[in-house]
């Protein structure tokens, strides 16, 4: 397209649009970018018209389908930086819980007719299927790290996104443990901060929405939920959720059905 602005383009795959609707959620600061940037393609508002390459793609949502697969290679060939947005992209998503089990029996079970569902036996992100410059977890991903990156790109700068834990955070915000206070089960320790400690700030436990920290010790984590009380099963329940198929979290609840996970 022919501007001086660089543009952006934003892609959805399998997913429930939140990631979109974050961007969309950023009134104040989405109007200051869209200054700097030209919205070349953004299904979700309504922006289809426009197409070519792009500086900056943002994809939203996990590989399902053999379409998917097909089109995420178009994507990545017309992006020159391509960012996933969401625990779907990033990690498969909730819809990875299938790749536990047989898709055939999801599929009967849900759909009156499902042989006319045509679909991938796994979910996976989309770093599986091509190059990825950056990753923002969450579910849904946090306004604050989608500006940040937006800025980043602008500037031509790596994005100030820290890998701590959720635990880090709620130092922060002076929460008392849930966990060493009150004996509630947590991922905090192990997943990725963004959230602001939103559920520990409320005296829940983490559920680990943004996935695993940079620095993970899933295995310890399995013991101290042992020791809580917690039954193995609801260890596996607990860590297969949003971002089930990520790597740490999957080789971990992996591990405790499989009867480990102490070692």
């Amino acid at each position: 397209m022919s501007t001086d602005k660089p543009s952006v383009a934003v892609w959805k795959f399998a997913s429930c649009d939140g990631c979109q609707l974050t961007l969309l959620d950023c009134e104040d600061e989405l109007l200051e970018v869209a200054g700097e940037v030209a919205l070349a393609y953004f299904l979700e508002a309504g922006l289809t018209s426009v197409r070519g390459s792009y500086a900056l793609s943002l994809v939203e949502g996990s590989i399902t389908t053999a379409d998917d697969a097909r089109r995420i290679q178009e994507v990545r060939q017309a992006s020159r930086t391509l960012v996933t947005i969401g625990a779907c992209a990033t990690a498969g998503g909730i819809q990875a819980l299938r790749n536990f089990s047989e898709v055939d029996e999801f599929r009967s079970i849900v759909y009156a007719h499902p042989e006319f569902v045509e679909t991938l036996g796994t979910s996976t992100p989309i770093s599986a299927h091509v190059r990825v410059d950056l990753e923002l977890r969450g579910c849904p991903i946090s306004k604050a790290q989608l500006v940040e990156t937006i800025s980043a790109f602008l500037h031509g700068r790596r994005p100030n996104i820290s890998g701590r834990s959720v635990c880090s955070e709620c130092k922060e915000r002076g929460n008392v443990c849930v966990t060493v206070a009150g004996g509630t089960p947590c991922l905090g320790p192990i997943t990725h901060a963004g959230c602001e400690a939103l559920c520990p700030a409320y005296h829940r436990g983490c559920y680990g929405c943004y996935g695993p920290a940079d620095t993970t010790n899933a295995p310890s984590l399995v013991v101290r939920l042992r020791e809580g009380g917690m039954a193995d099963d609801d260890i596996v329940r607990v860590l297969r959720t949003f971002n089930a198929y990520a790597d740490d979290f999957r080789d971990a609840s992996e591990a405790v059905a499989a009867g480990k996970g102490a070692e």
